[in-house]
């Protein structure tokens, strides 16, 4: 068994911050897009900026690999349905507050396992044991199955009714997960897991809490990006920091993978189906004409996205031997990164409009990210947490959750648009 890594001087919560901002950044944008494919494409940033500033031989040349891996497990939360929830706490009650934050932690913290397990799990060295990938999607597949059948079919568990409960399957692919992490030992990924869902988790609750203050205090604001740009946060420093922790070895297995299908699911599938369910002219139509007085204008932008896509897949498919180096990695990096928010300056027309004042925001982080990348330095530090400790943390987090609820509550009198899970 190779020697751990030596610990490189350096400020470990500066990296923490860039990871955050990173996945905060990107789940803020996300929010143009949704769903599972918005959610992949963010969640692949927040892997890809974690290989980036550790800078490690070994992880340089699995960053595909490893980002794809971020990607599915970011992404399968995406198909959690969470729009009534919010609505629960901005009810009048502390019941129905505290569920709806509660349950935020839940759906928050299932984003944070998944992203941060199976991307943990692609960061294992190859040459002690071989993941085997097969088992692992069984294994979800499976849990996803009999969870859902069971909790949502036999006992009628229901989070949020009559939208899908398909936090129900996520919390069974959570469990298949846990199960091949526990039984096959890799526990620097269930490490890494842990601490990406006590991050979403946090993240998610503390930012629905934020948007109710936010609405309350009237300021002219999106504060439902507010929410997103907190889960992200909170959730890619969670990821970020049982990473640096972790206590990894190093990779002495080949160094050269590849990569040609992971790199065509990157950039040509997640940024393909963004395109196609999220640029409709239909969409991009109604959005242009009121800012531009020019007929299917829309249908121009839509074409012109269309061009970038294809563009940006073509360029990296044929040079994708040039990946896996620092300089090639960073330079994909902020390709990715870039095209993804122009995405979001196409769809809301902000390169046009300031009504969405806050696609003003994600180019000045952006523009934080790419200046403090080079003055980072890796830090690895091993930090056991034992059972106990997160047993400790749960608790900690539902008291935290009860003391935001008891604020949310009385910051305001009635208003519209609430949700009720219980009925007084």
């Amino acid at each position: 068994m190779n020697s751990e890594l030596p610990v490189k001087k350096g400020k470990l919560w500066l990296n923490l911050l860039l990871s955050g901002m990173t996945l905060g950044t990107a789940w803020a944008i996300r929010g143009q897009f949704g769903h599972e494919q918005g959610a992949a494409w963010a969640g692949a940033l927040g892997g890809m900026i974690i290989i980036i500033i550790a800078n490690r031989e070994d992880w340089h040349s699995k960053l595909i690999t490893s980002t794809l891996a971020a990607a599915i497990g970011w992404g399968l939360g995406g198909m959690i349905s969470y729009g009534v929830v919010v609505g629960y706490a901005r009810a009048l009650d502390f019941l129905n507050v505290y569920y709806g934050l509660a349950m935020l932690f839940l759906v928050g913290g299932l984003y944070g396992f998944l992203g941060g397990g199976l991307f943990g799990l692609s960061l294992e060295p190859q040459n002690e044991k071989k993941v085997n990938w097969g088992t692992v999607t069984v294994a979800m597949t499976t849990g996803a199955i009999i969870t859902y059948f069971f909790v949502v079919m036999q006992l009628g568990w229901l989070m949020t009714p009559p939208r899908s409960e398909a936090w129900a399957g996520c919390l069974g692919m959570v469990l298949g997960l846990s199960w091949y992490l526990h039984t096959h030992q890799f526990f620097r990924p269930i490490h890494v897991a842990l601490c990406s869902s006590i991050g979403g988790g946090i993240g998610f609750a503390l930012g629905n809490f934020l948007q109710v203050i936010g609405i309350v205090s009237k300021i002219d604001f999106n504060f439902w990006n507010v929410m997103e740009y907190s889960i992200g946060f909170f959730g890619g420093l969670g990821m970020a920091y049982g990473v640096f922790t972790a206590g990894w070895e190093k990779d002495a297995g080949k160094l050269h993978e590849t990569r040609l299908l992971p790199l065509l699911v990157l950039v040509g599938l997640i940024p393909i189906v963004v395109w196609f369910e999220s640029m409709t002219s239909t969409r991009l139509n109604e959005t242009y004409s009121k800012i531009i007085e020019i007929n299917q204008f829309g249908t121009i932008i839509q074409w012109i996205s269309s061009v970038i896509v294809l563009v940006f897949a073509y360029y990296y498919l044929r040079n994708q031997m040039k990946l896996g180096s620092p300089v090639n990695n960073l330079q994909f990096f902020h390709a990715f990164f870039g095209i993804y928010m122009a995405f979001s300056w196409l769809i809301t027309g902000a390169w046009l409009s300031t009504y969405r004042i806050e696609q003003y925001l994600y180019p000045l982080n952006l523009l934080l990210i790419w200046l403090l990348i080079p003055k980072l330095n890796p830090v690895f530090k091993s930090s056991e947490i034992k059972p106990s400790q997160w047993v400790q943390f749960f608790i900690i987090a539902l008291l935290v959750i009860a003391v935001l609820a008891l604020i949310a509550l009385y910051s305001h009198g009635p208003w519209e648009r609430y949700q009720e899970r219980f009925k007084q």
